[in-house]
């Protein structure tokens, strides 16, 4: 391209594999720029309104974020130095952002409407307890059953999905083992009330007397 351009008159196009891999890497290059902060914007959006709150919500993509970004860099060690691949597509990163991202705000919320609910009538410590303790179970089932299924892509005789499948096994592991079930609810304690800012809980803690009003 850069040599048939300039020419005077050319008017020619160049096509072909080459051309048309450079211009999906290009694409995708620009998409992950555009759409990992739009679709984290719009999860942001989601829980604040789910948990009537601004703290905890960005509390829980950071989770997420440090999840994908954890599961990508060991993903990327174990390619190169255990499977000797020659690397990643450009479109690796999104498919794995999508993945993770859908399957850890599920958890986040899961864990967290259920630590409000609590929170409301027992106040924010005994709440993560107690959350933590009717969802955990859930939780960790649902992640070994995902992880398990996402695997299985890593028998397929295709780099690309073999890739995926690991990535995103390993996210969730990471998400239901150690992000969901020590990360987020030490975070939850280590704060206390403040976490529900600026919701009246960041304040109250949670006071059973104040019953449905209150909510």
């Amino acid at each position: 391209r850069n040599a048939v351009h300039p020419i005077a008159g050319a008017d020619a196009l160049v096509g072909g594999d080459t051309a048309a891999a450079l211009d999906m890497d290009h694409a995708t290059r620009h998409d992950n720029v555009l759409i990992i902060p739009l679709v984290l914007l719009v999860v942001l959006i989601i829980l604040a309104l789910v948990l009537r709150a601004l703290l905890a919500p960005l509390l829980l993509i950071a989770t997420v974020v440090l999840s994908f970004a954890a599961a990508l860099g060991v993903s990327a060690l174990v390619f190169r130095h255990v499977f000797d691949y020659a690397g990643e597509t450009t479109d690796f990163p999104l498919f794995v952002f999508v993945f993770l991202v859908a399957l850890g705000i599920d958890y986040n919320i899961f864990l967290t409407t259920r630590i409000r609910e609590e929170a409301l009538h027992q106040g924010t410590r005994a709440g993560v307890v107690t959350g933590l303790a009717a969802t955990g179970a859930v939780i960790t089932s649902a992640g070994l059953v995902l992880a398990g299924t996402f695997a299985a892509l890593g028998t397929l005789p295709v780099v690309a999905f073999a890739e995926i499948g690991f990535a995103v096994a390993l996210g969730v592991l990471l998400d239901t083992l150690v992000v969901r079930s020590v990360l987020v609810t030490s975070l939850f304690l280590d704060i206390g009330p403040r976490v529900w800012w600026p919701h009246r809980l960041a304040h109250e803690d949670g006071v059973a007397e104040r019953g449905p009003a209150g909510v």
